[in-house]
């Protein structure tokens, strides 16, 4: 399957692995990397197969133009080992509008780029070290012509996550990724998540995060930050809903975001 068509066969996916029999390994509950930007350092198991998609609404304001978008961000995760996944991700099908200042619209839709990756569970907590994940992307020029980046695009982050009293948790993540601008030459940024979480009940679990996707000169696009909070709610061991809302911190992101996703495990 070509990548660029992994986010249109989405929904025949999700159909084809809730008709999957259940892997033969003992029942684990989902764990899942969404809805929060910080990505969990747990993998989803041998032989498991995970789907995690959503809608995702941005709205921007910029002096002289308004912009607004709907997305379908898709995350397959398949199980290679007890510590390594295999991954697929793509911000799906996407349709953009934005409006001038003399109230001209244009518009754009198509299909974002797709990533293929490998995320390792690289430590257990022990006492007071957290549990690690380390996570390794590359972004294909696969998408449609409005979204298409430019060649592949690397990534590396690792996730580090601690289990604190009273139902709370510490995530944290740093990266550094290579990005290739419109014109001229490829350059690095930098990638930091920090959330903290809470679990409300045994479904029910909250947080709020600063997420940093985005740390370059200014010249190279700046520094995109957003202050996020969101809730998952595990419907059954294996399913969970979320939904998440986000403020950009500067001009460079997005004014508002809201996501809202569904996620299972076979």
């Amino acid at each position: 399957m070509k990548p660029a068509m992994l986010s249109r066969r989405a929904p025949l996916l999700a159909a084809l692995l809730f008709m999957l029999p259940p892997a033969q390994a003992a029942e684990e509950g989902i764990v899942t990397d969404r809805p929060d930007f910080v990505e969990s350092s747990n993998v989803v198991g041998k032989g498991r197969l995970q789907i995690e998609t959503s809608l995702l609404f941005e709205r921007d304001r910029q002096p002289g133009r308004r912009e607004r978008s709907i997305a379908t961000p898709t995350l397959l995760r398949v199980g290679a080992g007890d510590s390594l996944e295999l991954r697929v991700e793509t911000d799906g099908r996407i349709a953009a509008r934005s409006t001038d200042a003399g109230g001209v619209r244009t518009s754009a839709s198509g299909y974002a780029d797709t990533a293929l990756g490998l995320k390792w569970h690289a430590l257990d907590a022990a006492g007071r070290l957290p549990s690690v994940g380390v996570l390794l992307h590359a972004d294909l020029d696969s998408g449609s012509r409005a979204f298409r980046g430019s060649g592949v695009r690397p990534s590396l982050r690792v996730a580090a996550e601690w289990e604190l009293p009273s139902g709370m948790s510490l995530g944290v993540m740093p990266g550094l990724g290579r990005e290739r601008g419109e014109s001229g030459p490829s350059y690095r940024y930098g990638i930091l998540g920090v959330v903290l979480g809470k679990s409300v009940n045994e479904r029910l679990r909250g947080f709020v995060e600063v997420a940093l996707p985005h740390i370059a000169r200014g010249r190279h696009g700046g520094v995109q930050a957003s202050f996020d909070a969101g809730a998952a709610y595990l419907l059954s061991e294996t399913c969970q809903v979320d939904a998440m809302l986000s403020r950009g911190l500067n001009s460079r992101t997005p004014d508002t975001a809201f996501t809202i996703g569904l996620s299972f495990k076979r």
